[in-house]
């Protein structure tokens, strides 16, 4: 399939792109190379094979959720750089007003 220049200059317009002269040549080259492609994906017979949105099965890789013993707070407050009564201490973000 072909492409005119008017064409690939009307796609790029719409992508807000301000292609060079040469970009435009070379622009028009592959978009016509897309659609020749997407002319032979739509001549393919497709009748009787399911629509898939994955190539291959999926299966959820998550474990099982478990209750476990959580971490002493002298472990988990053991290397932070500053501790608060008990909490990490952080810097200020908010401001008052």
């Amino acid at each position: 399939m072909t492409i005119d220049r008017a064409a690939v200059d009307h796609v790029a317009r719409l992508a807000r792109l301000d292609l060079s002269e040469e970009e435009r040549e070379r622009m028009q080259v592959e978009l016509a190379a897309i659609l020749d492609h997407a002319e032979k994906i739509q001549a393919l017979d497709l009748d009787g094979i399911e629509p898939t949105s994955h190539a291959i099965p999926l299966r959820n890789v998550m474990r099982p959720d478990e209750v476990t013993p959580s971490l002493p707070q002298e472990v988990a407050l053991a290397n932070a750089p500053e501790t608060e009564d008990g909490r990490f201490r952080v810097p200020r973000i908010i401001e008052d007003s």
